[in-house]
Parts: C-alpha cells; sequence; structure tokens
C-alpha cells in the first residue's frame, strides 16, 4: 500500500494535516464559489445553479439556497433531491454530509464535522472528523448546531436553538441543548403543517 493522502485521512476521519498544500488550495476555491453566490441576487438563477453544480458533490442541480452560504470543501456533501437552505448556513464538511431529499434548514443552521484534538500541541496542526448523515424530509430549525458523528432519522423535526450531540431517530420531535427527544410525530401530523419554528 502506498502512503495515504491527507484528504484520505480526512475523508476516513484520521487525524490530518489541514495545512496540506492540496486542501488549502480546494478551501480557497470552495470560497470563491461561495463568494460568487453570496454575492448574486435572486434574478441570477442560472448563475446560482451552475455554481450550486460546481460546489456539492452530488444534489446541485436541485439544491435551493438563500445567501450567504458557507462550506469548506463542497465534494463532501452530497444531496437529495429538493433540499433547501435558507440565509447564513453553515457546512463544514471535512468528512461526509449526506442528507436526504426534501431535507429544509432553517436560517443560521451549523452541520459540523470537524473536530479539534484536545492536546494543544497536535490541535496547531491536525484535525479530524466525524460524518454526518441527515435523512429524507428532515426540518432543522433556525440556529440549530449538529455536531460532528450525528444521524437524524427521517421525518424528525429539530426544533430550532437545538445543538445536536447525539443521533436522534426517524420521525420524532426534538429540541433542547442538548438535543433531546420530546415526542414521536403522530402519523396525522406527519400530513399536515407543523408549527415548529422555521
Amino acid at each position: 500500500m502506498g502512503l495515504r493522502t491527507e484528504t484520505e485521512k480526512m475523508l476516513a476521519g484520521e487525524p490530518y494535516n489541514v495545512l496540506d498544500p492540496y486542501l488549502v488550495a480546494e478551501r480557497y476555491r470552495i470560497r470563491d464559489l461561495c463568494q460568487k453566490i453570496n454575492s448574486s441576487s435572486d434574478a441570477d438563477e442560472d448563475l446560482r445553479r451552475n455554481l450550486c453544480k460546481h460546489i456539492f458533490g452530488k444534489g446541485g442541480d436541485t439544491v435551493s439556497i438563500q445567501p450567504p452560504f458557507f462550506c469548506d470543501y463542497g465534494s463532501n456533501i452530497e444531496l437529495g433531491a429538493q433540499v433547501f437552505f435558507n440565509f447564513n448556513c453553515i457546512v463544514l464538511d471535512a468528512c461526509r454530509v449526506r442528507i436526504g431529499d426534501y431535507a429544509l434548514f432553517g436560517p443560521g443552521v451549523q452541520i459540523l464535522t470537524p473536530m479539534h484534538p484536545l492536546d494543544a500541541a497536535l490541535r496547531r496542526k491536525q484535525l479530524y472528523g466525524k460524518p454526518v448523515e441527515i435523512g429524507s424530509d428532515v426540518w432543522v430549525g433556525a440556529g440549530a448546531i449538529i455536531l460532528p458523528g450525528v444521524t437524524i432519522g427521517s421525518g424528525t423535526v429539530i426544533g430550532a436553538g437545538s445543538v445536536v450531540t447525539r443521533d436522534i431517530p426517524a420521525g420524532v420531535f426534538a429540541a433542547g441543548n442538548p438535543c433531546r427527544v420530546i415526542r414521536e410525530i403522530s402519523a396525522n401530523e406527519r400530513e399536515t403543517y407543523s408549527p415548529a419554528s422555521d
């Protein structure tokens, strides 16, 4: 086996050198693309669509974004159909971020995969991460933070301002800091509008 690249280590959730020249160049490239989206007008639909296709690893052809939007690499974000990001969302995708169809993210949502070593000397030069998985038809309320390694099941609603530190099952309403399951979403509620904060 040959030596593993820093990108391979990063995606495997192993310690990697965040200052690796290739990773630095990729972050610069994607930030330039995000800046173009963030400075575009609502009338620039074709430009935004083209930029999204170049930013996201998958799903850029149907995603909807209300700028500003920020991410680290973009290529590690895999979206299902018709995902929506409201204003000021951040996705730090050092590891894979997989999001299912029709997921909705309120303003200011953060999805984070990077983690820092507790040892200060290592923290100066290394990161590692854990992937995030979000199912289909998930609604994440404004200002929620989804931490590394979390899985959120399909059809779940995360309340505004929640800090999601552990896995949340499918079909529930969960909220708080730390986020916890409040109750199941009934079959009737799944078919109608739910009044959780966007």
